[in-house]
């Protein structure tokens, strides 16, 4: 990484050496180099995997995967809806891939939390129910995960998260 033509801008500081203290020490903050700590995608990254620890150990007791309890959970607020939705609505709503939705979803079929029945506009597509045992772990992996989102969250204001994450969220 150093030795090239370019690295001779990025070198600070006293006898060439490179400063990584994130500041050049002569004001010059557009050529001071900064380590990972200093970068938005690689703190994204580290909260991210917190934050999915987290999850993980509020959903383990229920026997649920985070991305099995997102499409539960998005299976039951849709049949809450008045909507049977087919696997496709639900992977939208979800921001999952189409394949890899419906392997989660036969999962959650296997452990009796959603039936697949064929849709009689199109036999190729399944509409989704949540059966009542669904119903019934649905709202408690839901309240556990809204808990752990709030201890989570603590040290942000609500609407500084929301805001911000909203932002992102465009992109995704």
């Amino acid at each position: 990484m150093s030795g090239g033509a370019g690295d001779a801008g990025r070198e600070n500081g006293a006898g060439g050496r490179e400063n990584r203290g994130g500041h050049s020490g002569s004001g010059d903050t557009e050529n001071a180099r900064s380590g990972p700590a200093d970068q938005p995608g690689f703190l994204l990254w580290r909260v991210t995997l917190r934050w999915q620890r987290e999850i993980a150990a509020v959903l383990a007791p229920l026997d649920l995967t985070h991305v099995q309890f997102v499409l539960l959970a998005c299976t039951f607020w849709l049949n809450d809806q008045g909507l049977a939705p087919n696997q496709a609505t639900v992977a939208e709503q979800a921001g999952t891939d189409v394949k890899m939705t419906s392997q989660v979803i036969r999962t959650l079929e296997t452990k009796g939390l959603i039936t697949r029945e064929v849709d009689p506009a199109d036999t190729r597509a399944r509409r989704l129910r949540v059966t009542r045992t669904g119903a019934e772990l649905a709202p408690r992996a839901m309240a556990a995960v809204e808990a752990a989102d709030a201890a989570f969250f603590d040290p942000v204001a609500r609407p500084d998260a929301v805001g911000m994450l909203s932002k992102l969220a465009r992109f995704a």
